[in-house]
């Protein structure tokens, strides 16, 4: 049975950045291990420390650059590609409404 205020709480949960870290961190050991690394492994490969690779896979905590070096030795750097790129418009209503209130620059208080 389906319960629509569970999971509009769950989606909620799920949005956390904590939850959106371990998620990554899950995927990453997911592919390490498909690849059959040991963390030691890859994490030589990436030139991180194992102390920083068993920190990631723990807490989703890692450097940016750690990261992409990580992406980089499994093969992951598509990922990447997709992440703050830029909007698709559902409709022309959509993009003209965005075109009108763009601004150049953010304001001072924000």
């Amino acid at each position: 049975m389906n319960n629509p205020s569970i999971d509009n709480i769950l989606s909620l949960i799920e949005k956390t950045p904590n939850a959106l870290l371990q998620g990554i961190a899950g995927r990453v050991k997911m592919r390490r291990l498909e690849k059959n690394l040991t963390q030691s492994a890859l994490a030589s490969r990436a030139g991180i420390s194992l102390a920083s690779y068993r920190r990631f896979e723990r807490t989703g905590e890692i450097a940016l650059r750690g990261l992409v070096m990580l992406a980089m030795v499994l093969d992951m750097t598509d990922e990447f590609s997709q992440l703050f790129s830029v909007k698709t418009y559902r409709n022309i209503d959509e993009l003209l409404n965005t075109k009108n209130n763009k601004r150049k620059r953010a304001s001072r208080n924000g």
